[in-house]
């Protein structure tokens, strides 16, 4: 049994040893990525006060508009990274192409990418609605030494050694997992430090709320519809609740503590989905399998999927078992 009030650093520490490859190079980067979100929350905090609402006036590879924290988050988790020295590639949702790192040791000895989605549902900043980071690390497939190549991110999301994410919210917190379990860490604002809040974090194995944006329901696939009419109907448990921030951190998070559905399917307007299967997808779909939950894309395992490009899409349906073997149940009626 995992004991609250306990630090995030103190945390990192007394597990390492459970990390596949002790090697305290994973450490380093958890602490990394926990230093750059303080950074970003503070940013994320004076949103209103100083000029960083709005659109930065530029678009991302995917055509959509970025917003000024979307710049800055980027910058600064990328900035953070790099000056650690504990990396050899960056891939973020806000970049082109991934970033090859090459440590002061010319033998390049680094052994981990990152990918990362720096600013998720930036576009509710302007109205102080939750927002949210979300990353993912694998081991490098190519030989340590040389610089990183496409194939070091274009990984299954079943090879990752880690993954989580940061919502900026009521209070800030972080959740990951290294394979064993997946813990919470609430920020103290006062002094600056994350503490265990929510050890051992898992989906119930029913839920009573479904996560979809409805606007786009006439695109949606049949067996997505049938499933919602099923939420809807008023029977035995249901009807159920629906809910929709439009942030996936936020609607994950909310789903894992008190069970849910979330769901992003293709449709007539897009085609393979909106959701990143390297920045959103892998990494959520890891968290929820770490906390007794299931990921799919409506008829397989999220985490099985071959990626065959840096920015792929892909449908997405994640959260409490037996809500996400329902809607399996549905597709399959409907293919």
């Amino acid at each position: 049994m995992l004991k609250k009030n306990k630090t995030l650093g103190e945390f990192i520490i007394e597990n390492q040893s459970s990390f596949q490859y002790s090697s305290g190079e994973l450490s380093k980067l958890i602490n990394a990525i926990r230093l750059a979100a303080k950074v970003v929350n503070h940013e994320v905090n004076k949103a209103g006060l100083v000029d960083i609402l709005g659109e930065a006036g530029d678009t991302n590879i995917q055509g959509e508009s970025q917003q000024k924290l979307d710049v800055l988050a980027n910058e600064k988790f990328i900035q953070t990274l790099k000056n650690r020295e504990i990396v050899c590639g960056i891939a973020s949702e806000e970049e082109d192409d991934f970033i090859t790192i090459n440590s002061y040791d010319e033998k390049h000895q680094n052994k981990y990418v990152v990918l990362i989605d720096p600013l998720d549902g930036s576009s509710n900043i302007d109205v102080n609605v939750s927002v949210g980071t979300i990353f993912s690390i694998y081991r490098r497939v190519t030989p340590v030494g040389t610089p990183v190549e496409l194939k070091d991110f274009l990984q299954k999301g079943s090879e990752q050694v880690a993954a989580g994410y940061i919502v900026y919210g009521t209070s800030t917190m972080l959740v990951y997992s290294t394979g064993h379990g997946v813990n919470g860490f609430t920020l103290n604002p006062a002094l600056g430090t994350f503490y265990l809040s929510h050890p051992n974090m898992q989906f119930p194995e029913d839920g009573k709320i479904y996560s979809v944006n409805e606007g786009n329901y006439v695109h949606f696939l049949q067996g997505v519809k049938d499933y919602i009419k099923y939420c809807q109907k008023e029977e035995g448990d249901r009807p159920y609740t629906a809910r929709y921030i439009g942030s996936l951190v936020s609607d994950f998070h909310r789903n894992m503590i008190k069970g849910g559905i979330y769901m992003y399917p293709k449709s007539s307007i897009a085609e393979n989905g909106k959701l990143r299967l390297l920045y959103e997808c892998n990494p959520m779909a890891y968290l929820a399998e770490q906390a007794n939950g299931i990921a799919s894309d409506g008829f397989k395992r999220i985490l099985e999927i071959e990626p065959t490009e840096l920015h792929q899409r892909v449908p997405f349906f994640c959260g409490s078992k037996n809500m996400v073997e329902k809607l399996h149940e549905f597709m399959t009626k409907n293919t």
